[in-house]
C-alpha cells in the first residue's frame, strides 16, 4: 500500500510535467488533449485513493499505514516520511474526488482567461495543485508538511489571477500575501520544535506528547503555528482574504479552495498542535474557542446582510462568508480538546467540503446561465423561480442549502452537533462557563444560518416562472453537470444517514493523538 500512496503523489506530478510540452499541432488540439489528460490522471488518482481506502486496515485506524520512511536531508534529520491513518484517509479521498469532478466539469466548462492562457496551462496548474493538496495530508515530517502546504499557493494564485473574474488580480494578490505570511510564521514554530526536540518526525513528536519540550517552547511554538494555520482555516479575524478570493475565482477554483484548501489549516491544528505541543495548545484553546464563536455569528450575520433584498449581494461571496461560519464549528470542536469535539471537527471538515463544493458548482451554473451571481439581479421582483425554470438545478440548490444549515439526516448535522457537545463539556483545565457561552453563540449561529439559507432558497428557487427572466431560456441540468455534482449529493446523504462511515475511522485516531500516541 505504500507504493499506492507514493503513486498518488507521483502521478499528478508527472501529469503536470507532461503539460509543459506541446500536446498537439495546434492550440485547439492541444487543449482537447490536455483536458482529457487532466480527467484521466485525476480519475486514476481517485481510483488509487479508493484502492488505498479498500486496503486500509479499518480495525486499526489509529495506526499509521502505507508507510514510507527514508532519509531526505540527513544533516537536519528531515525524512521523506509518508503514511495515512483514520484522520488523513477521508481527506485524501475527498481531495481526489473533488479534483476529479473539477477536471470533468472543466472539459465542458473551461473558464475563460486573460492573455494567452490555454487549457494545457490550466490542466498543469490543476494537477500541480492536486499534488500539494494530497501531499499535505500524507506527509509525516514537519518540513515536508510546510513544503506541501506551500506548493498549493502558486497554482491557486494563477487559477484566480488568470482564469477568475472581476477584481481577480487584487484578490489573488491578497490570497497569496495572507497565506505566505501565515506560512512563514508557522515555519518558525516548526523550526523551534524541530531544533528543540532534535527531530521533525511528526510520529515521534506525537508519541512524545510534548515531553522534552519546555513549557515556554510549547507556548511560543503553539502561538506561531496557530497563527499560521488560522489564516488558512480561516479563523476570524484572519479571514478577510477569503470572500474576495472566492468571488473572483473560477468555479473549480472556488470548489477546491473551499473543499480542500481550508481543510489544510484545520488538519494541521489536529495533526500538529494537539499531539505535539499539548501544553501550548491548552494555553490558547480558550482564545481559539472565542474566535471560533465570534466567527460563527459574524459569518452568519454577514450572509444575512448579503441575502436581504437591495443589498446587491453576490451568491459566491455569500457562500464564502458562510464558510467562515461553518469552519468556526470546526475550530470550536478542536478548541474543546475533547475526543467528541475533535471528532465533530473532523466530520464537519468532510461535510463542509462535500456541501460547499456542491454549492459552488451550483452557483457557478446559475452564473453561467444568467450571466451574474448578483442576488438582486437573479431574483428580480418575484424571485428567480428555478423550481419552475430549471427544476433539477433548483432542487439540488435547495438540497445543498438545507444540508448546509444542518438538517438532521444530512452530513452538515453531525459535525456541528458534536462540536457543540465538545464545547459543552471541554477538557479538564478549560473554563466550562466560557465554553458553554461559546456553545450558546454557536447555537445562535445555527439559527442565523438557517435564516439566510432559507432566504436564498426563497429568492433563487421560488417565484413566478411566467414573469420575465434575466435570460429568455434557462437550461436545466446538463449531463456533464450531473456527473460532476451527483457524487457530492449522494455522499452528503450517505454521511448524514450513516455517520459511522467517518467516525469509525476518526475516533480511534483522535483518541490516539490526544492520548500521546
Amino acid at each position: 500500500m505504500n507504493a499506492v500512496l507514493i503513486a498518488l503523489l507521483l502521478l499528478p506530478l508527472a501529469g503536470a510535467a507532461v503539460t509543459l510540452v506541446p500536446l498537439g499541432p495546434d492550440r485547439a488540439t492541444a487543449d482537447r488533449r490536455a483536458l482529457r489528460l487532466g480527467t484521466a490522471v485525476t480519475g486514476a488518482v481517485l481510483a488509487l485513493t479508493i484502492a488505498l481506502a479498500a486496503g486500509f486496515d479499518h480495525d486499526e485506524p489509529a495506526r499509521v499505514q502505507a508507510v514510507t520512511d527514508t532519509a531526505w536531508i540527513p544533516a537536519l534529520d528531515v525524512r521523506l516520511h509518508l503514511g495515512v491513518d483514520g484522520i488523513s484517509l477521508p481527506l485524501l479521498v475527498l481531495t481526489a474526488l473533488l479534483t476529479f469532478l473539477c477536471a470533468v466539469y472543466s472539459t465542458r466548462r473551461l473558464p475563460s482567461g486573460e492573455g494567452v492562457p490555454t487549457a494545457q496551462a490550466f490542466t498543469g496548474l490543476l494537477l500541480l495543485l492536486e499534488v500539494g493538496m494530497l501531499a499535505t495530508f500524507a506527509v509525516l515530517d514537519l518540513v515536508l508538511f510546510f513544503v506541501a502546504f506551500e506548493v498549493v499557493l502558486i497554482p491557486m494564485y494563477f487559477l484566480i489571477a488568470r482564469w477568475g473574474s472581476g477584481a481577480k488580480v487584487p484578490s489573488a494578490n491578497r490570497f497569496i500575501l495572507y497565506t505566505l505570511l501565515g506560512s512563514a510564521v508557522m515555519l518558525l514554530g516548526f523550526l523551534l520544535i524541530g531544533t528543540d526536540a532534535g527531530t521533525f518526525d511528526m510520529t515521534k513528536l506525537a508519541a512524545a506528547h510534548g515531553s522534552g519540550l519546555s513549557h515556554t517552547t510549547q507556548v511560543v511554538a503553539a502561538l506561531a503555528i496557530l497563527a499560521g494555520l488560522a489564516v488558512k482555516a480561516p479563523a476570524w479575524p484572519l479571514h478577510s482574504w477569503l470572500p474576495d478570493a472566492h468571488t473572483a475565482a473560477p468555479t473549480v477554483g472556488s470548489v477546491l479552495l473551499a473543499g480542500v484548501l481550508l481543510k489544510m489549516g484545520t488538519y494541521g491544528l489536529v495533526r500538529v498542535l494537539l499531539p505535539i505541543v499539548p501544553e501550548g495548545t491548552a494555553t490558547f484553546a480558550p482564545y481559539l474557542g472565542a474566535l471560533a464563536a465570534v466567527g460563527i455569528v459574524y459569518g452568519s450575520l454577514a450572509c444575512l446582510a448579503l441575502a436581504r433584498p437591495g443589498a446587491k449581494g453576490d451568491l459566491k461571496r455569500l457562500i464564502a462568508y458562510s464558510s467562515v461560519g461553518h469552519m468556526g464549528f470546526v475550530l470550536l470542536g478542536i478548541a474543546s480538546l475533547t475526543q467528541t469535539g475533535v471528532n465533530g471537527a473532523l466530520f464537519a471538515n468532510i461535510a463542509h467540503g462535500l456541501i460547499t463544493g456542491l454549492l459552488f458548482f451550483l452557483v457557478g451554473a446559475v452564473k453561467d446561465r444568467y450571466g451574474t451571481a448578483d442576488l438582486d439581479t437573479l431574483a428580480g421582483a418575484t424571485g428567480a423561480a428555478l423550481y419552475g425554470r430549471a427544476p433539477r438545478i433548483g432542487g439540488l440548490l435547495a438540497f445543498a442549502a438545507v444540508a448546509s444549515l444542518g438538517l438532521p439526516g444530512l452530513a452538515g448535522f453531525w459535525g456541528e452537533l458534536l462540536a457543540m457537545f465538545g464545547a459543552f463539556d471541554p477538557a479538564a483545565g478549560l473554563s466550562r462557563p466560557a465554553f458553554v457561552t461559546y456553545m450558546v453563540l454557536a447555537g445562535i449561529g445555527t439559527l442565523l444560518t438557517a435564516g439566510y439559507l432559507l432566504v436564498v432558497v426563497r429568492r433563487v428557487c421560488m417565484g413566478d416562472p411566467e414573469q420575465p427572466a434575466a435570460v429568455a431560456h434557462v437550461p436545466d441540468l446538463k449531463p456533464y453537470e450531473a456527473v460532476s455534482w451527483t457524487p457530492l449529493a449522494a455522499l452528503t446523504l450517505a454521511a448524514g444517514v450513516w455517520p459511522a462511515l467517518l467516525l469509525s475511522l476518526s475516533d480511534p485516531a483522535v483518541k490516539h493523538l490526544l492520548g500521546g500516541g
